[in-house]
């Protein structure tokens, strides 16, 4: 056999048992059985996979047990002392941490403001809270596995570095070996949107479709995509930008340099100059979204909700873009901006009807879920355990 065919039938089988793993701590206790028809497997090869998990003691297998009027079947399920899993996201305001348990419930959280978002001010805060959070945990030394952290921007999990972030602005940062070094524990990194896809995938509302999209709105427009059940990050970890998708190229200025981007027509950014343009001197986007929903009325209310209808109706371009490129059963806005969607969503809804090709926006369910901060972090310890138990027992 050919060196390229065994690398793929190892990638194949780490990724398999990654899936089955997966599986049985989202759908567990689950038979064998079970598991095959959720995975669209034969039973034959969920049997030849299982050894090594439950070898390992990633996974138990109970004694058998009645189902209905079949036979009794033994049920598999996770085995969540096996290891402690530590998740960190890194944002230009704070850093925010879990840990979990292998079956990624939350033992523990905190979070800790940061003075700047520069990488030594980013990377010592995420260390220490990493500290924190251990010293929180039982046994910690002995059980850790590893430490996943999710940041904004170009991020290359194989390198552990961040090539550019725009939010950050970092450039050709190395993530994974500062924390290596302050942790002592390996250190997966991904971009933080990936997480959120994780997490959503294994808790959220991506449970029940193969292919779909986390768009996060607020200061910049981030997106995270699962297609045919697997993370997909491009040929370098750069898939997924589609805040800087060019729309208008004699519109304002992005964050990146270039102009016209979605995140310049669609970010918070863009509703405050909306906003300061028109004369209202709102500086914050909370103080936009009250004013957009002031009982009051009034035309600085008119304005304020123009705003954010403009900002949708480019979103809602986006995403018709997306939806065209990919054929995607569901998009799931997150962000902090998502509790705004009541201002934002109705324009950005008929963009994406009017946009979409064919049936494309119709075959897409959109949903909302303005998730807590720790869900990221849940969704980078999720990557470390997904990584872990698919490369471990290989």
């Amino acid at each position: 056999m050919s060196p390229s065919k065994i690398r793929f039938s190892e990638l194949v089988g780490e990724q398999t048992r990654a899936e089955i793993f997966a599986t049985v701590l989202t759908a567990g206790p689950i038979s064998r059985t079970q598991l095959a028809q959720r995975l669209g497997l034969v039973p034959s090869s969920v049997t030849r996979m299982l050894p090594p998990l439950l070898e390992h003691d990633y996974l138990h297998e109970s004694d058998a047990v009645p189902q209905g009027r079949g036979r009794p079947q033994k049920m598999l399920h996770v085995n969540p002392d096996k290891h402690i899993v530590v998740g960190i996201k890194i944002g230009p305001a704070q850093v925010s941490g879990v840990v979990t348990d292998m079956a990624a419930n939350v033992l523990a959280r905190a979070e800790e403001p940061i003075a700047d978002c520069t990488p030594e001010t980013a990377l010592s805060a995420a260390a220490a809270l990493t500290s924190k959070l251990l010293s929180e945990a039982p046994e910690a030394a002995d059980r850790v596995l590893g430490l996943g952290v999710g940041v904004s921007g170009h991020v290359d999990s194989g390198a552990g570095i961040c090539r550019y972030s725009a939010l950050l602005g970092w450039d050709k940062v190395d993530v994974a070996g500062p924390l290596r070094e302050a942790t002592g524990l390996p250190v997966v990194v991904n971009n933080d949107v990936n997480t959120l896809v994780v997490a959503e995938r294994w808790f959220g509302q991506g449970r029940d479709v193969d292919s779909f999209a986390v768009v996060t709105v607020g200061p910049g427009i981030g997106c995270g995509l699962l297609l045919d059940g697997t993370l997909f990050s491009g040929a370098t970890g750069l898939a997924g930008e589609l805040g800087h998708l060019p729309l208008d190229p004699a519109g304002p200025m992005c964050s990146c340099g270039r102009r016209g981007c979605l995140e310049a027509l669609a970010g918070d950014r863009a509703v405050l100059r909306h906003l300061q343009d028109a004369g209202i001197p709102c500086t914050t986007i909370s103080e936009a979204t009250d004013l957009a929903r002031s009982p009051a009325g009034g035309s600085a209310q008119a304005v304020a909700r123009s705003a954010f209808a403009e900002a949708g109706a480019a979103l809602g371009r986006g995403l018709a873009g997306m939806c065209n490129l990919l054929n995607l059963q569901k998009i799931i806005i997150a962000g902090e901006g998502a509790v705004a969607y009541d201002l934002f969503g109705p324009a950005a809804s008929q963009a994406l009807e009017a946009h979409a090709f064919s049936t494309a926006a119709r075959d897409c369910d959109v949903h909302v879920d303005p998730v807590r901060h720790d869900l990221w972090a849940r969704g980078a310890a999720c990557l470390v355990i997904r990584d872990a138990v698919g490369a471990a027992i290989s």
